[in-house]
């Protein structure tokens, strides 16, 4: 039987901060696999390390010691501009906080990606319309964040996330900032994201009913992985 190769594999990775008696290990010697196609929650206690382990993952953070490789690749010795294009080009980003260009639209907000690709204009209209679309935004596409409700501005993020067709989407906190009933509409839409379209999605929370949306839940304490069980929605 051949083996699958993990998206994403955690070797031993430690991150520590500061030295002597200020050392922080934000992670230590956490081992972690995520295969293509998961839906997995990131959960534990603030200081638990479940953000320095998704920096990593972004190729935001480099790991002090251990190996991260993405899809089989060593990531650990790549240089800063490799890990920049790896980010562009295979990775989507969703955040608490929306990161919208106040004073852009819609539509251009989705485009910014592509810009940094070096996708042409017209391309980058169609892709963008496109996500938009996919998210239920068609006839928003001109609007301004501040024209959009909360819910909308992050199915924006997430149009701008997914506009590049990434390999690993990255949820940080995606529903912190939304009621219950959009919160389980940005949850419905993620969860669509990865059925229908196979894209995987590692997401951060500390809302077990949005973890519960999850295939798979790991939790953090101490800088370890505490637990990694099987969601029971999935089960």
């Amino acid at each position: 039987m051949t083996e699958v190769t993990p998206l994403v594999e955690f070797r031993g990775i430690a991150r520590r901060y500061g030295e002597g008696d200020a050392e922080v290990r934000a992670l230590d010697g956490v081992d972690l696999a995520i295969a293509a196609g998961e839906f997995v929650a990131v959960m534990g206690p603030s200081g638990s390390g479940k953000s320095t382990a998704m920096n990593i993952i972004g190729c935001l953070d480099t790991p002090t010691a251990g190996e991260y490789l993405f899809d089989g690749v060593s990531v650990s010795g790549l240089d800063r501009d490799a890990r920049t294009i790896l980010r562009r080009s295979f990775l989507g980003f969703v955040f608490q906080g929306f990161n919208l260009l106040p004073r852009t639209s819609a539509q251009e907000n989705v485009e910014l990606p592509l810009v940094y690709r070096g996708v042409g204009a017209a391309e980058r209209t169609a892709l963008a319309r496109e996500a938009l679309a996919r998210v239920g935004l068609q006839g928003r596409e001109h609007h301004v964040p501040s024209a959009l409700s909360g819910g909308q501005q992050q199915r924006v993020a997430i149009a701008r996330a997914i506009v590049t067709d990434p390999m690993l989407l990255l949820a940080d906190e995606p529903t912190g900032n939304l009621d219950t009933r959009t919160s389980e509409e940005i949850m419905a839409l993620l969860t669509e994201l990865n059925t229908e379209r196979g894209i995987t999605v590692v997401m951060v929370t500390h809302e077990p009913d949005i973890a519960a949306f999850a295939h798979r839940t790991i939790r953090f304490k101490d800088g370890r992985v505490d637990s990694d069980t099987a969601t029971a929605r999935a089960a």
